[in-house]
């Protein structure tokens, strides 16, 4: 029987939804006639279905297992702050509210973390689910689940599990979301019931997409291809200390012990060394090619498949604000997506005690109980990824049932898998794992293949059945992190947070803290290996020795970097390197963010302070959305000084001149610029790099990557890329600043020349490749924008699409209309604080964003701010499934509520869930 009901009503738009209201019903009749013309995907719909899944805000609920009474207040845009008097009621409401708003979200999520998106969506996924069976977040899941996890955090897990059930039961597909009824589930697919490891596994996928440095690591040995190791230096130079502040500059880490921190059965101190022997790069560059394109096909959890992941988190001491308390800002930059990532939410405790601790509001995962970033009534918190090198590759020498190491063939560890397949044969697959973790490479058959066909040279063990691909990664061993969220919610000062910090094993990230009695801090968690002396992990590792494999040490989390009320009165995090690596015995990882944006945020901070300003929750809302290019800066001058004849050329050029260097949606010169920076990185760099960097698609005549000196023409060969447009290179981001910026004033470095073709002169100087980039540029503006530059802005070229995250790119072109919104044309750019995110070789669009963004007033709590990049709902049609894209693109952000009072005084639609 479904809960009972004793009042139902939809969800309440606020003032400024009822533009979107109109579109929202006007999508709603065009759904109904496009349905009841019938297009084949799901059958007839009426009005009714599509409302179906809508859920109750207003009356009451009866919900068999809470055991008191627990309020559902939401305001205007459909926020809901949960008052509860256990713990235990409080995370069955997360639960129950969540689902009401996300649960086809959390369907999908949990098909994904556990590799079984082949049940929902059919054979086209098998693939996918391969390669998800094989990493085993599910089984690694459930091990923490039973063995390392507090009986408390159990506790709110089942609560939780609950409270989704709850929701669930009674219902079939299209009483739950409208997809169900697209996907023809309506009939013949029902829910699972939700289970404590659901929520946990989302972690892992978490962890999965903020990884590190896996992809840089793959990328520089694919460049052996084509490139020498001086050119790959050069790709990948050193973090610039000397004019990018790291995040720790005042702190410390605690005094060092010589007992390191077990790492679980496979321990977690390598000694990779700093290459890969070349005695296997034949076979390494093949397998490792493989994997790349398996990579790219992985559904994403929050970000661009570990690419591009950065975000912006920093805090202001007292002595530096209006309100003389601290002011934190966070903006985490992820893909964006429909729903949003992030779900908003407060969670209250009636009254504070032993048996209902909480008193807490912020951003959640759809799917996991409590709060992931937020404030409660005494601290508050931001994160940045840290991306520390917590994973490695190993080329594994295989033979027969086994794998060599040390001269001796040792078994794999295996498990058998059977993938259940919606409209088709269930398909069983075996997961092999040498010590080093599973075989990544089975998942394709051409790795396979290709391994046994590999060449390598005699130093190399014999071929014997190939060489495969194994991983080695933190998050494959049980760990605490869903304890941390919880001890992080109700921690009430910095020794609090701290202690629970150190439960945050994975994924490392840069924790940022302020609280209401005017301190700030910083800290490093995680579980990271300690690497041997002459390490960096920056590349694969041959499996077949015992010299390369994990040894069992994580740095001791006493000795992992903090800092706390810093003279300088703020810190500043956005994905720059942690500490000064002379200052620091051990290695964190080579491939930091190259701190641009954490630069200019310190600039803009120390420019109000040196002003005798004082910073307000509003300055930091302007510096969150601070869109300055800082490549820019670096080659206007010097683009300005080129002599160019051709009067289209020189009408484009003349659009730098007064440009301040902005990314404005409507500035042209922001268009030019970004065009011309893209072709100076195509021909310096992307036409150089392998087949398996570049765009896929983009075809070059090139030498044979064997040929021992220079081809004739006729010798050439056509080559294409491989690579999704999305994840190709180079890039454009601030890693690529840094390479230009060390041959910026090296008129003859190598990297300017270009051969001469059947259409171009060659060039051997930097002006004249960047003569051609402006030329070059200004042709591809006028086919995208048209020859009238008065007509061209970065906002037409710089496009935000949001997509359903499943039917919105699979689906039926008719029902992707329905489901996605957009564009919006979007400020800022590429290693901009304002990190609207583009890939340089793949276009212009927008592939990563600002998710959320906060500031936290800790003078005020209910004088804080916040925006989502969608809204609370997860239903196409409800008044809330868009309503703050609008807001959020405009960079303006919402009133949050916190006191009871304020929460009162903004409340739309109150829900009494009662037992």
């Amino acid at each position: 029987m479904p809960p009972n009901t004793t009042a139902s009503s939809g969800q309440k738009p606020g003032k400024s939804g009822r533009k979107k209201g109109r579109r929202a019903r006007l999508l709603l009749i065009v759904l109904v006639v496009a349905l009841v013309g019938g297009f084949g995907y799901g059958g007839y719909w009426s009005v009714s279905t599509v409302r179906a899944s809508f859920p109750q805000t207003k009356g009451s609920i009866t919900l068999e297992g809470l055991t008191g009474p627990v309020d559902v207040k939401r305001d205007g845009y459909g926020i809901p702050q949960i008052y509860a008097s256990s713990d235990e009621d409080l995370f069955m409401a997360q639960g129950y509210v969540q689902a009401q708003d996300r649960f086809y979200e959390m369907d999908v999520r949990r098909h994904m973390t556990s590799g079984r998106l082949s049940e929902m969506f059919g054979k086209g996924q098998v693939a996918n689910d391969e390669f998800l069976r094989t990493l085993g977040w599910e089984r690694v899941a459930q091990k923490e689940y039973d063995t390392t996890l507090s009986a408390s955090t159990k506790q709110y897990l089942q609560a939780y599990a609950k409270g989704v059930n709850a929701y669930l039961k009674g219902k079939d597909g299209k009483d739950i979301s409208l997809e169900y009824a697209a996907l023809g589930f309506a009939n013949d697919y029902t829910p699972e019931q939700w289970t404590p490891v659901d929520s946990i596994s989302w972690l892992k996928a978490m962890a999965w997409d903020l990884r590190g440095n896996m992809q840089d690591e793959i990328d520089r040995s694919l460049m052996t291809s084509r490139l020498g190791p001086k050119q790959i230096e050069d790709l990948y130079p050193d973090y610039p200390y000397a004019i990018h502040k790291p995040i720790v500059q005042e702190g410390r880490y605690d005094s060092l012990t010589k007992t390191f921190e077990p790492s679980g059965s496979k321990g977690s101190q390598s000694a990779t060394g700093t290459s890969t022997p070349t005695s296997a790069s034949s076979a390494l560059q093949s397998q490792l090619s493989g994997l790349s394109k398996v990579l790219d096909n992985v559904p994403t959890a929050v970000g661009v498949n570990g690419n591009g992941i950065g975000s912006n988190s920093w805090v202001v001491a007292g002595s530096h604000t209006i309100t003389g308390r601290p002011l934190l800002a966070n903006d985490p930059h992820l893909s964006p997506s429909l729903p949003s990532v992030w779900y908003q939410m407060g969670l209250h405790c009636t009254e504070i005690s032993s048996k209902c601790q909480y008193d807490v509001t912020g951003y959640t995962f759809a799917g996991m109980p409590g709060v992931i970033i937020g404030h409660n009534q005494n601290i508050a918190w931001g994160m940045t990824n840290s991306g520390v090198d917590v994973t490695d590759l190993y080329l594994e020498k295989l033979s027969g049932d086994g794998y060599l190491y040390d001269g001796t063939v040792k078994p794999f560890t295996t498990r058998a898998e059977t993938i259940k397949v919606a409209g088709g044969a269930s398909k069983k697959i075996v997961v092999r794992e040498t010590n080093n973790g599973p075989l990544l490479s089975d998942r394709d058959d051409e790795l396979v293949t290709v391994g046994k066909k590999a060449t390598v040279a005699t130093a190399a063990p014999d071929r014997g059945d190939g060489y495969g691909i194994a991983l080695q990664w933190t998050a494959l061993d049980p760990g605490h992190s869903m304890d941390a969220v919880f001890q992080i919610d109700k921690a009430s000062n910095w020794d609090e947070f701290r202690a629970a910090s150190r439960l945050f094993d994975v994924p490392s990230q840069n924790l940022v803290y302020a609280d209401t009695k005017g301190n700030i801090g910083y800290q490093l968690p995680g579980r990271i290996p300690v690497r041997a002396p002459g390490d960096d992990g920056r590349f694969p590792a041959p499996g077949w020795s015992s010299k390369y494999s994990w040894t069992g040490h994580y740095i001791p989390q006493q000795a992992l970097p903090y800092e706390y009320n810093p003279q300088r009165g703020y810190i500043v995090t956005a994905n720059q390197a942690v500490i000064d690596k002379a200052k620091y015995p051990y290695t964190l990882t080579t491939d930091w963010d190259y701190g641009a944006r954490s630069q200019r945020i310190s600039d803009l901070i120390d420019s109000k302070i040196k002003g005798g300003g004082k910073i307000s929750t509003d300055d930091m809302r302007q510096m969150q959305l601070d869109n300055s290019s800082e490549i820019a800066k670096m080659l206007v001058p010097k683009l300005l000084k080129i002599d160019v004849s051709d009067k289209n050329v020189r009408e484009a050029q003349k659009l730098l001149e007064s440009w301040d260097r902005t990314q404005d949606a409507d500035s042209a010169a922001a268009a030019y610029f970004n065009a011309v920076w893209r072709n100076i990185l195509k021909l310096a760099f992307g036409n150089k790099l392998p087949k398996e960097l570049r765009v896929k698609g983009q075809c070059l005549w090139v030498e044979p990557a064997d040929s021992t000196g220079p081809a004739d023409a006729d010798q050439k060969v056509r080559e294409c890329g491989e690579r999704d447009a999305d994840q190709a290179q180079p890039d454009g981001g601030d890693r690529w600043f840094e390479v230009v910026r060390n041959i910026i004033n090296d008129q003859k470095s190598d990297w300017w020349q270009l051969p001469q073709t059947r259409t171009q002169p060659a060039t051997t100087t930097r002006d004249a490749l960047f003569k051609r980039a402006l030329t070059d540029a200004r042709w591809e503006l006028t086919a995208k924008l048209g020859k009238d530059i008065d007509t061209w802005s970065w906002g037409r070229l710089h496009r935000l699409f949001l997509k359903n995250q499943t039917l919105g790119s699979e689906g039926p072109s008719v029902l992707q209309y329905m489901l996605n919104r957009g564009p919006w044309k979007l400020d800022g750019g590429e290693a901009a604080v304002d990190a609207t995110g583009w890939n340089a070789a793949g276009g212009y669009g927008v592939i990563w964003v600002p998710s959320m963004r906060m500031v936290v007033n800790l003078d005020d709590l209910d004088k804080s701010k916040w925006i989502n990049l969608t809204g609370a709902s997860g239903h196409a049609f409800s008044a809330h499934y868009t309503d703050q894209t609008d807001k959020w693109a405009a960079g303006e952000l919402l009133s949050w509520h916190f006191s009871k009072a304020d929460v009162d005084k903004n409340t739309a639609d109150t829900l009494e869930l009662k037992p």
